[in-house]
């Protein structure tokens, strides 16, 4: 029988694949969907640090200006405080804890020190069985440096690794001039899974009313090199358990996930595409292709295609790309 199970973040997993934090984790019947179709595990939806504090900012804007028109009017307190801040979302950890038996990973999308600690502290103790930091962040300011950015990153974690007991993930993006080195170092701030990668969502132009528009586009099958690239270049060289996210949509991207040495995929874009009940004709996918290529399991394979285990480790760095343009050919 194929042993499709992996570990990840100490858990052990029936599969490789887990659901990314996306809008669909909002409901719960949704995630009794998703762990019926086959998912191992589900990181919800973010909570942002920024709508915590304009909710917070309107509350008591409400409650300043309505002081003067009835006694009654703070009594509307008690039910805008159960969506205010990380309350409705910490009582939907607990109550996706007590639908689902796969485990439930909290996401946390914080811009200040104080607060990435104060609520990964709240999640914990809500029920959430894992944190994953989705680090959001731009450097738009010219005055700041490299060095600065990723003193940030590195602070965040370790703080909220000192506060928390539970397994920490950080979720990244590819924007660093040394990410092996910033690899290890997020793992040596106490990083238990390095999540490769976030995808930063740009505008666009809208060249009819001259306006900047949000444009959200899915990935695509081709989001995925960068990640396998990374994946396989850090197998080896960390500890910490490794998930790519982005691009991975069919069975073979799975595969190629696990053999460039990451221990989960993580899925968005194909479930937004196709839906919640996709899982199960993938994880079936991924079985068959498991037994037609004579893999007993899932981690017979793992790292089995990175830079430190294929014949030629130089096809990952620049020989590869002198070898690629001199080959190409004008049609």
């Amino acid at each position: 029988m194929i042993d499709l199970s992996t570990r990840y973040l100490g858990f052990k997993l029936r599969n490789p694949l887990v659901v990314s934090s996306l809008p669909l984790c909002k409901e719960i019947e949704n995630l009794r969907r998703m762990e019926d179709a086959g998912a191992s595990a589900v990181v919800l939806h973010s909570l942002f640090e920024e709508q915590i504090n304009i909710e917070s900012n309107e509350l008591d804007r409400f409650l300043w200006d309505g002081s003067d028109v009835s006694a009654e009017s703070a009594t509307m307190f008690a039910d805008l405080n159960y969506h205010l801040g990380p309350d409705g979302y910490l009582e939907h950890i607990r109550q996706a804890k007590q639908a689902i038996s796969i485990p439930v990973i909290a996401s946390l999308n914080g811009v200040s020190r104080g607060g990435w600690v104060r609520y990964a502290r709240d999640m914990q103790q809500a029920g959430a069985d894992a944190i994953e930091l989705n680090v959001y962040f731009i450097p738009a300011d010219p005055a700041s440096s490299s060095e600065e950015i990723e003193k940030l990153y590195l602070d965040l974690v370790t703080e909220v690794r000192n506060t928390v007991s539970i397994p920490v993930a950080v979720k990244v993006g590819p924007y660093f001039s040394a990410f092996a080195n910033m690899a290890q170092r997020l793992e040596a701030a106490g990083a238990n899974g390095i999540v490769i990668f976030n995808r930063f969502y740009q505008p666009d132009f809208d060249l009819e009313s001259l306006e900047v528009k949000s444009s959200l586009t899915l990935s695509t099958r081709g989001t995925l090199l960068l990640r396998l690239h990374w994946a396989a270049m850090l197998y080896g060289h960390i500890h910490s358990d490794i998930a790519i996210t982005g691009g991975v949509h069919t069975a073979e991207d799975v595969v190629k996930s696990m053999m460039a040495g990451a221990k989960v995929t993580m899925l968005a874009s194909a479930l937004l595409e196709k839906g919640i009940d996709y899982l199960r004709p993938l994880r079936d996918s991924l079985e068959a292709w498991l037994e037609k290529n004579e893999y007993e399991s899932i981690q017979q394979m793992q790292g089995s295609m990175s830079q430190q285990s294929v014949p030629n480790p130089k096809a990952f760095q620049r020989a590869n790309y002198m070898k690629l343009l001199s080959q190409y050919a004008m049609k």
